[in-house]
C-alpha cells in the first residue's frame, strides 16, 4: 500500500483516445470486501507497440481516466502485476507517473516494465485504501510493500453449545458459538495459557463425542485439570459457576476472580475442610502462573495492538503486541519485504493496511512512527469493524513505555535476524568455494527418502537460501510406482527426481534459462523456483541415477547435484561428497561448511521421517470400506455401527447389508461385490 509520488504535479488530460478500449462496469469482483460497492473502469493496452515506453503507454491510458478515487493496477507484458496503488484522484495521480520524472530508480524501473494498466473507481478513497489492500495481499505486487508471514492468529474459545462448556484452541472462522478470547501471538502461547486455565477452573478440553461417551473420569481428571462434568464428579450449577470464573478472568477480572478464590481458600481453612483449601491454592498459583508469563500487563490500556518499526541494513522488523482486557497476549515479529529506499513511516502505513484486512480491530492502535494518511487508515478500520478505531503515537505516560518496549524488541529481532543472514551468507559463499561453484547459491534443496521395508516410501525435499530454511518451498512425494522394488534407493529417489524436474520444466516452460543473476530472480519472483544446488543423500550409486535424469531431462548444466554419502561407521564428520567433477573428497572436522551440509542433511531426513510416519499412521486407521466406491462417511458408520467390524461386514450376506439403514439394495450389492469376487 505504499504511497508513490513521483512528482506532485498533475497534467491536463488530452482527448480522449480513439484507440483506448474503455469498459465500466458494476459487477462486484472477488477482490473486494464484502461492505464495499462500487463500479469498475478497465482499460487494456492490447496490441500496443512494444518499442513504446511505459511513460508513454500510460500517456495514452489517463485520457480517460475519471477525477474520482479508485485502485489502479500496473502489469507488465506477460500480465503479471507490478504495482497496486491507491489513488483519491484516479487522473492526477496516473499522471505524475506519465510525465517521466521519478524521485527513486525503483519507481522509473515499475514504469519502464509498465505495458498495461487496470482501474476500478471506488465510491470513497476510505473504500480504495480497503480494495488496495486485499489486492495487494492476493496478487503480491514486486514492488509493492508485501507481508511475508501472514498466518492466521490463535484464539482461546470458551464453547457455549454444550451443556458443559469447554476451553479449547482455535483458528479460522469463528463457526461455533462461543466467547473468543484473544488474539494470541502464537500457538504456543495459548497452549501454556489453556493448561494454566485448566488448573485454575479445571475446565473440560475434550470434544463433545468423547464426552458423550465416558463412564468413568479420563486422566485428566486424576491429574486435578478437569472437574469431569462427564460424569457427574461435579453437578452442572458449580460447572457453570467455574466457566463463570474462566469468563470473568479472560475478560480483565483477573484480580477479582483470585480475590474471591483466595476468600473461598481461607472460608474452607477456617473450617478446617484443608483438602479444599489446597484446592483453591492450587488455583490461586495457575492463575499467578498465567499472568506471570504475560509479561508487562498495562494498567491504563484495555485492548489494543502496539506496533514499532525499525529499519537497519536494508531491512525492516515490525514488531506487534496484543493487550486485551488489560492482558498481555503476546507479541510476534514481522520482516515485511520493501524497497530499502522507503521511509519506516512509508513501510509501516502499509503494513497495517495489509496486516487487518482478514484480522478483527481493536479500538486502538499505538505506533512508534507516525504514517501517511493516518487519519484515512483509521477512518477505513473503523468503517470496517463497525466502531471507533484510533490510531496514534504516544508522547508520554504508561501508552509511550508500550511503544518504546515493542520498539527495543523490534530493534533486537532485526539485530539477530541480521546476524543469522550474516552467518548465512558466509556459510552459502564458502559452500560455493568448498564446491568449485560458479556464485553463491540462492536456493539449495536437499532430498532425502524414508519407509520401512519398502512400504509407506515417501521421498522429501527442503529448500534452504540467503535467510535459512524455506519451509514453505518444502514438498513430499508419495513413490506411486509398483515397479520398484522394496527398498530400491535408487529406483525411488529416480521417481522423485523425474516428478520434481518434470513439473518444474512444465510449470516454468517459457521463463528464460539464461537468469544468471541470483539478485535478479530474487526481485522478480520473491525466491526462486530452480534450484542452484541439489543435495543428494546417498553416494556414487545415488548420483549416478540422478545425473542421467538429469541428463535426459536436458537440465544437467543448469543444477549443480552433490552427493553426500556417511562416512566409515557411519559416523557424523567422516561424509564422504560426490561431485561431477571431482573425485570423492572429505571435509575437516572442524569445518563450518561441513556442519552447515550436515543440518542441511538432517533437516531433510527429519522432514521425510515425519511425512513417512504421517503416511504410515494414516493407513494403520484406514479401513476397507474407504476403497469402496459411493460409501462415505454417513454410510460407513451405520455399516460399522451395525456389524461392529469391516471384517465383519465383508462376510455379511446382501441381505444383511440391505438391512441396515441408509444402505439401499444397490449399495449392499455394491458393498458384497467388492469382498466377493465373481466367478
Amino acid at each position: 500500500m505504499s504511497r508513490e509520488t513521483p512528482d506532485t504535479s498533475s497534467g491536463q488530460s488530452p482527448s480522449d483516445a480513439p484507440d483506448a478500449q474503455v469498459t465500466q462496469t458494476g459487477k462486484k469482483p472477488a477482490t473486494e470486501t464484502a461492505d464495499i460497492s462500487f463500479t469498475g473502469l478497465e482499460l487494456d493496452r492490447e496490441g500496443e507497440n512494444e518499442s513504446r515506453s511505459g511513460a508513454e503507454i500510460i500517456q495514452e491510458l489517463v485520457k480517460r481516466l475519471p477525477n474520482a478515487p479508485g485502485v489502479y493496477r500496473m502489469m507488465n507484458m506477460e500480465g503479471d502485476v507490478l504495482y497496486v496503488g491507491k489513488a483519491r484522484n484516479l487522473k492526477k495521480r496516473v499522471t505524475q507517473y506519465a510525465q517521466g520524472r521519478f524521485h527513486t530508480v525503483r519507481i522509473g524501473r515499475m514504469v519502464h516494465e509498465t505495458a498495461r494498466m487496470e482501474f476500478v473507481v471506488t465510491r470513497t478513497e476510505t473504500e480504495a485504501l480497503l480494495l488496495e489492500a486485499n489486492l495487494i495481499k492476493r496478487l503480491r505486487p514486486r514492488f509493492n510493500v508485501l507481508m511475508r508471514d501472514d498466518k492466521s492468529f490463535p484464539y482461546i474459545l470458551l464453547s457455549s453449545d454444550h451443556v458443559s462448556p469447554g476451553i479449547y484452541k482455535h483458528r479460522g472462522a469463528r463457526s461455533r458459538k462461543g466467547d473468543y478470547y484473544g488474539p494470541f501471538a502464537s500457538a504456543l502461547a495459548v497452549d501454556r495459557t489453556i493448561n494454566s486455565l485448566q488448573r485454575a477452573f479445571l475446565l473440560r478440553s475434550c470434544t463433545d463425542s468423547f464426552y458423550a461417551n465416558r463412564t468413568r473420569p479420563c486422566l485428566l481428571f486424576q491429574i486435578k485439570r478437569c472437574s469431569a462434568p462427564c460424569t457427574g464428579e461435579i453437578s452442572h450449577e458449580d460447572y457453570a459457576k467455574l466457566v463463570k470464573e474462566a469468563k470473568a478472568f479472560l475478560s480483565g477480572r483477573s484480580q477479582s476472580v483470585k480475590e474471591d478464590i483466595s476468600r473461598a481458600m481461607q472460608h474452607a481453612s477456617e473450617n478446617l475442610d484443608f483438602e479444599q483449601a489446597a484446592i483453591y491454592r492450587d488455583r490461586i498459583v495457575a492463575l499467578s502462573h498465567v499472568q506471570g508469563h504475560q509479561g508487562i500487563n498495562p494498567q491504563t490500556v484495555e485492548e489494543a495492538d502496539v506496533f514499532a518499526i525499525h529499519q537497519e541494513g536494508g531491512q525492516n522488523c515490525i514488531q506487534v503486541f496484543f493487550f486485551r482486557t488489560g492482558q498481555n497476549w503476546g507479541n510476534r515479529a514481522y520482516f515485511p519485504k520493501a524497497d530499502p529506499a522507503l521511509e519506516a513511516g512509508e513501510v509501516l502505513g502499509a503494513f497495517l493496511a495489509q496486516f487487518y484486512d482478514d484480522k478483527p480491530t481493536p479500538r486502538v492502535i499505538l505506533l512508534s512512527q507516525d504514517i501517511e494518511e493516518k487519519q484515512l487508515l483509521a477512518e477505513a478500520l473503523s468503517t470496517r469493524a463497525g466502531h471507533k478505531i484510533s490510531i496514534s503515537v504516544p508522547q508520554r505516560g504508561e501508552k509511550k513505555d508500550l511503544s518504546d518496549h515493542a520498539l527495543q524488541n523490534a530493534r533486537e529481532a532485526l539485530g539477530r535476524r541480521l546476524a543469522e543472514t550474516s552467518t548465512q551468507a558466509r556459510l552459502l559463499e564458502g559452500f560455493a568455494t568448498t564446491f568449485g561453484l560458479a556464485k553463491v547459491p540462492v536456493r539449495i534443496e536437499v532430498y532425502d527418502n524414508s519407509h520401512i521395508m519398502g512400504t509407506n516410501a515417501v521421498g522429501a525435499m527442503i529448500v534452504a537460501g540467503p535467510e535459512g530454511f524455506v519451509k514453505n518451498q518444502y514438498r513430499k512425494f508419495n513413490i506411486r510406482s509398483t515397479t520398484i522394488t522394496p527398498g530400491d534407493d535408487f529406483g525411488m529417489m529416480r521417481e522423485v527426481m523425474e516428478r520434481r524436474f518434470s513439473r518444474l520444466l512444465k510449470e516454468n516452460a517459457e521463463e528464460d534459462a539464461s537468469k544468471e543473476d541470483a539478485g535478479e530472480i530474487e526481485a522478480a519472483e520473491g525466491f526462486p523456483a530452480w534450484p542452484d544446488v541439489i543435495l543428494i543423500d546417498g553416494g556414487q550409486g545415488q548420483m549416478s541415477a540422478v545425473r542421467q535424469i538429469l541428463t535426459d531431462l536436458g537440465i544437467e548444466e543448469r543444477v549443480v547435484a552433490i552427493g553426500v554419502a556417511k562416512g566409515q561407521d557411519r559416523e557424523a564428520g567422516r561424509e564422504r561428497f560426490f561431485t561431477r567433477d571431482k573425485i570423492p573428497f572429505t571435509l575437516p572436522m572442524r569445518d563450518p561448511v561441513l556442519y552447515f551440509v550436515q543440518r542441511l542433511r538432517d533437516e531433510a531426513h527429519r522432514f521425510a521421517i515425519g511425512s513417512h510416519r504421517a503416511r504410515r499412521k494414516k493407513e494403520m486407521v484406514s479401513s476397507p470400506l474407504d476403497e469402496i466406491m459411493g460409501i462415505g462417511p454417513t454410510r460407513k458408520r451405520a455399516l460399522l455401527h451395525h456389524f461392529g467390524t469391516a471384517k465383519a461386514v465383508s462376510g455379511a450376506a446382501v441381505e444383511d447389508l440391505a438391512a441396515v439403514e441408509g444402505i439401499s439394495q444397490r449399495i449392499a450389492q455394491l458393498v458384497y461385490d467388492h469382498f466377493h469376487e465373481k466367478g
